[in-house]
């Protein structure tokens, strides 16, 4: 058999809940509660584009900072909608006149 005591440290967490379980996380008097699953801003840097179009949809990502996770796709899926929609943009734009053809005007 062993002898051994637990004897507590100076400054340790006792085991088991260190706060009442109907205080709020962020301690007495603190009417703001800490949740960690609550949606919580990524605040990540957007440079702006010079493109109006693909700035609009990059500012649009700001809106899933606000949201559920399950309500990202959503924005996403509008993001994703608007950056294509900028591209087939650009693709339908009509562009400086080609080279001349080096076979002359044959028709």
């Amino acid at each position: 058999m062993n002898d051994v005591v637990a004897v507590p440290v100076e400054g340790a967490v006792p085991d088991g809940p260190e706060r009442p379980v109907d205080e709020p996380v962020g301690g007495p008097g603190n009417d703001s509660a800490y949740d960690p699953a609550a949606p919580a801003p990524l605040e990540v840097p957007r440079t702006p584009t010079g493109n109006a179009d693909v700035d609009a949809a990059l500012d649009r990502l700001a809106d899933a900072d606000h949201l559920a996770t399950d309500g990202h796709v959503e924005v996403y899926e509008d993001v994703h909608r608007g950056l294509r929609d900028a591209l087939t943009a650009l693709d339908a734009r009509p562009g400086p006149p080609g080279p001349p053809s080096p076979y002359g005007n044959r028709s």
